[in-house]
């Protein structure tokens, strides 16, 4: 059975609807759970890919050891030509692994958000099927610079890095495909979370969030079951030249 290693950081952040395209096409997933066990050291011998979830903390805070373990982590599974998929806290590690800056972003997205696609991106075979823009769910502060060679596939207003590609298995995704409905209310009413909303009203408000949802999640869920249908190919792809990395 194919193996995948999953770096996790909170409970709450998941491969929601990731998680079962991955267990259809045969993939046995090694959950490392940071946030329990921050002084793991995992390794990627005998597994088909990585992926980095998200989680409330910044890649550059350092009082979090474990993030420099998935840089190396990530950068062992660069060496190796291993498929790897980041997403919102993982794509900021895939860039900073790459030798790219994490910072803040100039204003917080959580909610709804008109994400749109690269003259790349419309190229791109994870995102062929996205219309010009597309509204997709975003929970994040923080952004990150485009690492050199990589290749920018999605922006936003408020952030010009939404979705890169590096080589041609390697991809980090600022906003949350993985989400379904019961996801985002889990979110709503994770105390960290509402903490952070309560200093954003009135402009970010859970009440709307919940109001936009219904009116969304079909469109994105058939976006994500395209997108990570794609990845997953990858994942069972034969290794091709490994690229030399710019740190």
């Amino acid at each position: 059975m194919k193996k995948l290693l999953v770096c996790q950081h909170v409970p709450f952040e998941i491969l929601g609807t990731l998680n079962p395209l991955l267990r259809e096409a045969g993939f046995r997933m090694r959950y490392v759970n940071f946030g329990r066990h921050p002084d793991a050291r995992p390794e990627l011998d005998g597994y088909s890919g990585l992926v980095i979830l998200g989680g409330p903390m910044s890649a550059y805070e350092v009082e979090h050891g474990h993030l420099a373990t998935e840089v190396r982590l990530i950068r062992t599974a660069l060496d190796r030509d291993l498929p790897v998929l980041g997403i919102c806290l993982g794509a900021q590690l895939i860039a900073k692994a790459l030798g790219a800056k994490v910072r803040a972003n100039r204003v917080p997205e959580i909610g709804w958000y008109g994400v749109s696609m690269t003259e790349e991106g419309r190229r791109d075979p994870l995102f062929s099927h996205f219309k010009e823009t597309e509204t997709l769910f975003q929970w994040h502060a923080d952004t990150f610079q485009l690492p050199r060679k990589a290749v920018r596939l999605a922006a936003s207003p408020d952030c010009r890095n939404q979705a890169f590609r590096y080589g041609d298995r390697v991809y980090g995704f600022q906003f949350h495909l993985e989400v379904d409905e019961p996801l985002i209310e889990r979110w709503l009413n994770v105390p960290v979370h509402k903490a952070e909303l309560r200093e954003l009203q009135p402009r970010i408000t859970a009440e709307r969030i919940r109001q936009e949802t219904p009116g969304k999640i079909r469109r994105l869920r058939l976006l994500s079951q395209k997108t990570f249908g794609r990845f997953i190919q990858l994942l069972g792809a034969p290794r091709r030249t490994v690229l030399l990395r710019s740190r």
